[in-house]
């Protein structure tokens, strides 16, 4: 007959098996930096106080999840739960998947707690949130923090149009805490063959209000704050300040210049995306670490070779792919996941249905952004290129 071991024999043999250490010399690794902090409690222990930093995964779902959160097994992990018993499992587990340096900390959380050592109550998701974002808390390289990010975060879009529609939506959806958009126009008919935040019952509402009806029922989280002027020398410095990212979907090359400089005196990520006819083009300006607009576009093209959409058309499902190329690439650089298109413009024509990618350096020659630029003076370049005073956006 095979002997059954009891619960007391398993945790002596787990607690036999792995490094313990107090709390005092958990605090003293912790300081001393490199150290990864686990937490394997549940949520709602976890809701109520943790370890500044901690890394929080339920003893439940270790196995499953541990790998993708704490991808290095080098890494020096301090693991604590509410007394000590849990995390002295958890740690044994973490050995056999093949965690070379893992302590588990005696006590746990409540001789931390108890010993007047350093906690706070984290940020955490209500139940509401959880199964709204649950497909991202899924995903390691989002996940809980990542999401609590993004309800931090906070995208500018320029214009409620083609690209500023399926931006918008793909942004308010994914949880991005505060949506600024800014748009002058009323929602026309015409618009509706691709601006997807309006409908018919708009038409002739400001776009900015019908914007954010669409929005707030997309997902009640997003603060969405509207901005009915035009976007000129005189207000755009104050408009995006505070913004962590920029979506620019205007078509008119004074406003993209505008842009392009109001953001490097800001120091803030802008996510471009254009549209003609057929072709598409999406990249990422990241202030004085990869390329700006006038680095890949030093002087605009005569006005007679730079039409807008409603002299040229545009296929109506064409700003819906670009637009949420530009979601996506905003959504990796607020979480500072994966290669942003920094560097590389992407070119997709929907005739072919091809993607190129091509790169795009820094001129070190640059007037905005070159070691040798003058000091940056926001002004209107409306000299420069625009054989539509009132253009919208596309």
């Amino acid at each position: 007959m095979i002997a059954v071991p009891t619960f007391r024999e398993m945790l002596a043999e787990a607690k036999a098996a792995v490094r313990e250490i107090d709390p005092a010399r958990a605090d003293e690794e912790i300081a001393a930096g490199g150290a990864v902090v686990l937490d394997v409690r549940e949520p709602d222990e976890y809701e109520q106080g943790a370890l500044p930093g901690a890394v929080h995964i339920p003893r439940g779902t270790l196995e499953t999840s541990v790998e993708g959160r704490i991808p290095d097994k080098a890494s020096h992990v301090v693991v604590y739960c509410a007394g000590g018993t849990r995390s002295a499992f958890a740690a044994k587990t973490m050995q056999e998947l093949g965690y070379s340096d893992v302590a588990s900390v005696i006590g746990g959380f409540n001789r931390w707690k108890d010993e007047g050592r350093d906690w706070s109550a984290p940020q955490s998701l209500t139940p509401e949130q959880r199964n709204r974002y649950q497909r991202h808390l899924l995903l390691p390289e989002v996940g809980e923090v990542g999401q609590l990010e993004l309800l931090d975060a906070s995208v500018l879009l320029l214009g409620a149009g083609g690209l500023g529609s399926p931006a918008a939506l793909y942004l308010a959806a994914a949880g991005v805490g505060t949506l600024g958009i800014i748009d002058m126009d009323v929602v026309d008919a015409s618009n509706l063959q691709r601006q997807i935040l309006h409908n018919t019952d708009r038409i002739g509402e400001r776009k900015v209000d019908s914007a954010k009806k669409t929005l707030t029922l997309v997902n009640p989280d997003v603060n969405v704050v509207t901005y009915d002027v035009r976007l000129g020398a005189d207000n755009i410095l104050e408009i995006i300040d505070g913004y962590d990212v920029i979506v620019d979907g205007t078509d008119n090359f004074p406003t993209r210049y505008l842009v392009n400089d109001a953001s490097l005196v800001k120091r803030i990520p802008v996510v471009h995306g254009s549209i003609f006819r057929f072709e598409g083009q999406a990249t990422v300006f990241n202030p004085y670490e990869g390329p700006c607009y006038r680095c890949m576009i030093p002087e605009p093209p005569p006005a007679e070779l730079a039409p807008s959409c409603s002299e040229a058309g545009v296929l109506g499902v064409l700003p819906g792919i670009v637009g949420s190329i530009q979601a996506v690439e905003a959504l990796k650089v607020l979480l500072g996941i994966g290669d942003t298109l920094q560097g590389r413009l992407l070119a997709y024509d929907a005739l072919e249905q091809s993607f190129r990618t091509f790169k795009v350096h820094r001129d070190p020659k640059c007037p905005a952004c070159g070691p040798e630029a003058a000091e940056i003076v926001i002004a209107e370049y409306d000299d420069l290129c625009m054989p539509h005073p009132a253009q919208p956006p596309a």
